[in-house]
C-alpha cells in the first residue's frame, strides 16, 4: 500500500459505517488491516489445486421427513388434553404485557 493511500481504506469504511475515528485509531486499525491482508495474500500462495472444494467440513444431510399430508389430531381429543380451554380453543397464559 502506498503512503498516499495509507489510512484511506479504514477511513473510508469508518465513514460509511458512521464511525468517528481519531487519527491515531485510523493509523492503528490501518496497520491491523494491512497485517490481515498480508496474511490473506500468503494464503493465496498455497497450492490447493488437488483439494476438492467444500462448503462444510463434514457432509450435511437433510434428516427431515418428506412434507406429505397425513392424518391430523382429533380436535376434541386435543381440547380434552389441554390444561385450559374455552369455546373449543386452548387457553395459554399471557406472556406479554402492553
Amino acid at each position: 500500500m502506498s503512503e498516499a493511500n495509507e489510512g484511506m481504506d479504514v477511513g473510508y469504511v469508518a465513514h460509511l459505517a458512521r464511525i468517528d475515528l481519531t487519527p491515531e485509531e485510523t493509523v492503528l486499525f490501518q496497520g491491523q488491516l494491512d497485517q490481515v491482508l498480508h496474511y490473506v495474500e500468503q494464503l493465496g500462495e498455497l497450492d490447493v489445486s488437488g483439494v476438492e472444494p467444500t462448503a462444510h467440513a463434514f457432509p450435511v444431510y437433510n434428516v427431515l421427513r418428506k412434507d406429505e399430508p397425513g392424518k391430523s389430531l382429533n380436535h376434541i381429543d386435543v381440547i380434552a388434553n389441554a390444561p385450559a380451554a374455552v369455546n373449543g380453543e386452548i387457553r395459554v397464559p399471557k406472556i406479554i404485557d402492553q
